[in-house]
C-alpha cells in the first residue's frame, strides 16, 4: 500500500498542471487523422450547429417581424427585407386605434414575476429544509400528498380560483379581481408542489455533519438554516427562482382570469389582446413587444448562470 509524501496533496490542481493538460489535449486533437476526428468528434459539432440553427431561427424571424414597418408576419419571406422602428415606437401609444399599455403590462409582469419567484424560493426552501432535516409525525404523508398534488396542473382549478377570488373580494377588496396581490397569492398557492420535491432532493445531498458541527458550536436551527444551509444550496435556489419567474412572467389563463382590465393586465394577456381581433391584428407591434418581453428572462438567466452551473458543496467538507 502506497502513501502520499508528507505535505504533498493527492492531486495538485495548479496552473502548471492545467496548462499541461490543455496542451496535451490540443496535441492529441492536432495529431488525430481527419477521418478519425470526424468519426469520434466531428459529428458532435455538426449536431450542435444544427441544434443552434433550429433554436435560433424563430428568434431571428421574430426580430425581423418586429422591424418590419408593414406590421405583418406573412407579407414577406425574406428576413430583414425592410427595417424600421415604427413597431417599437408604437408600444405604449396606440396600434390600430386601440391603446397599447405595454409598459404598464411590463411593470405588472415584473412585479408579479419577482414577487412570485422570491416567495416560491422562501416557501420551498423552508418546507424542504423541514422535510429533509427533521423527523416528525406526518412527514411521509406530507411528502406523499405533495407528490400527488403536483400531478394535477394548477389551471384545472381555475373555476374554484374564480369563485374564491370573487368571494374574497367582497370581504377583502385587496384580494379581489384586478389586484396583483391576489394573483401572486394564487401563484404561491401552487408553489409547494414540484418545487419542494426538487429542493428536497437537493437538501438531502448536503451533509448532516454540517448541522451537527454548527450545533456543537452553539448555533440554533435558524442560524444554521440562514447562514449555512441556504448558502450550500444556492444552485437549486437559483434554478427554482428562475423557473418560477419564467412561469409566472408568461402565464396567461390565471392572469386573464384575475386581471381582466387592460391597464392591470400582464404582458401575456396584453400582447394577446393585440392579435386576438382577426380584423385588426397588428403582428408587428406584437413581435416588438415579444422581443422586449424576452429581455428580462435572458438577463436573469445570465445573472444566475454561475449559480446554476456551480457545484453543490465544492470545498465545504474536508476529508
Amino acid at each position: 500500500m502506497t502513501t502520499q509524501p508528507t505535505g504533498t496533496p493527492a492531486t495538485a490542481f495548479t496552473a502548471e498542471t492545467i496548462q499541461q493538460q490543455i496542451a496535451e489535449a490540443q496535441k492529441i486533437r492536432t495529431t488525430m487523422k481527419p477521418a478519425k476526428w470526424a468519426r469520434e468528434i466531428g459529428w458532435r459539432h455538426i449536431i450542435g450547429v444544427v441544434a443552434v440553427i433550429y433554436a435560433i431561427f424563430p428568434i431571428v424571424f421574430m426580430v425581423s417581424a418586429s422591424l418590419n414597418p408593414a406590421g405583418t408576419m406573412t407579407g414577406s419571406n425574406r428576413l430583414f427585407s425592410s427595417i424600421g422602428w415604427d413597431n417599437y415606437a408604437a408600444l405604449g401609444t396606440s396600434a390600430g386605434g386601440a391603446a397599447v399599455n405595454f409598459w404598464d403590462w411590463f411593470v405588472n409582469s415584473l412585479i408579479i414575476g419577482i414577487a412570485t419567484g422570491i416567495g416560491t424560493v422562501l416557501m420551498g426552501a423552508a418546507a424542504s429544509y423541514a422535510f429533509s432535516r427533521f423527523r416528525f409525525k406526518g412527514r411521509r404523508a406530507g411528502l406523499t400528498s405533495l407528490l400527488v398534488i403536483q400531478m394535477f396542473p394548477q389551471m384545472l382549478a381555475f373555476v374554484a380560483v374564480y369563485l374564491l377570488i370573487m368571494t374574497m373580494g367582497h370581504v377583502f377588496p385587496v384580494l379581489g379581481f384586478d389586484s396583483k396581490i391576489s394573483l401572486i397569492c394564487v401563484y404561491l398557492g401552487g408553489a409547494l408542489g414540484v418545487n419542494t420535491f426538487l429542493m428536497y432532493g437537493f437538501f438531502n445531498t448536503v451533509p448532516m455533519e454540517l448541522n451537527e458541527a454548527a450545533m456543537i458550536d452553539g448555533a440554533t436551527h435558524t442560524q444554521i438554516y440562514w447562514t449555512i444551509i441556504l448558502r450550500m444550496v444556492t444552485p437549486i435556489l437559483a434554478v427554482v427562482g428562475l423557473l418560477s419567474f419564467i412561469s409566472s412572467f408568461g402565464e396567461y389563463i390565471l392572469a386573464s382570469l384575475i386581471l381582466p382590465r387592460v391597464p392591470s393586465s400582464t404582458l401575456a394577456v396584453g400582447l394577446y389582446g393585440l392579435v386576438s381581433n382577426q380584423t385588426n391584428a397588428n403582428w408587428g407591434v406584437f413581435a416588438a413587444g415579444a422581443v422586449i418581453a424576452a429581455l428580462p428572462v435572458l438577463i436573469l438567466f445570465q445573472l444566475l448562470q454561475k449559480y446554476i452551473v456551480g457545484g453543490l458543496t465544492a470545498g465545504s467538507v474536508k476529508g
